[in-house]
């Protein structure tokens, strides 16, 4: 799991033992203006859900297989934030067209300010957000492209 925690306008990483177990740890003196942290999470649609996961927003173009709506347990499904159809296939998940897939990717996200704009608003107003995906390369899909977007962004 990546964890991202916004405060005053700064995005801080954390990906480490802790964060790789579950655990999200806070920032020395991140607060937001409610008093809390902002956190971007990612994580297989097919984990656990857990409390800590906030609003969980799946941003997949096609449904994760073999996953029963219900077993998912999404706030939002958000395909139209996901990549393109022709750029899905494109990538095939090869890890050699990683590079070319996040500009590609990137580019795409640039035309679509109105659900990236979407997506910050609802991290704000739950105070962690977990996007979703069905991939089994947790370090090369497009939720990883997508939270280092919002964070720059």
């Amino acid at each position: 799991m990546r964890c991202w925690h916004f405060c005053n306008e700064t995005w801080s990483a954390r990906y480490d033992a802790a964060s790789a177990a579950g655990v999200c740890e806070e920032i020395d003196g991140c607060r937001a203006e409610n008093g809390e942290a902002t956190m971007i999470k990612i994580k297989r649609v097919y984990e656990k859900p857990v409390k800590e996961d906030g609003w969980r927003v799946l941003v997949d173009r096609l449904w994760p297989r073999g996953m029963k709506k219900e077993a998912a347990h999404l706030d939002v499904w958000m395909k139209d934030v996901a990549p393109s159809n022709a750029l899905r296939k494109w990538f095939g998940h090869k890890p050699e067209k990683w590079s070319e897939f996040q500009k590609k990717y990137r580019s795409e996200l640039g035309k679509e300010k109105e659900l990236v704009a979407e997506l910050k608003k609802m991290a704000k107003e739950h105070g962690t957000l977990t996007l979703l995906f069905g991939a089994r390369d947790q370090e090369h899909n497009e939720a990883v492209v997508l939270a280092d977007y919002l964070k720059e962004k």
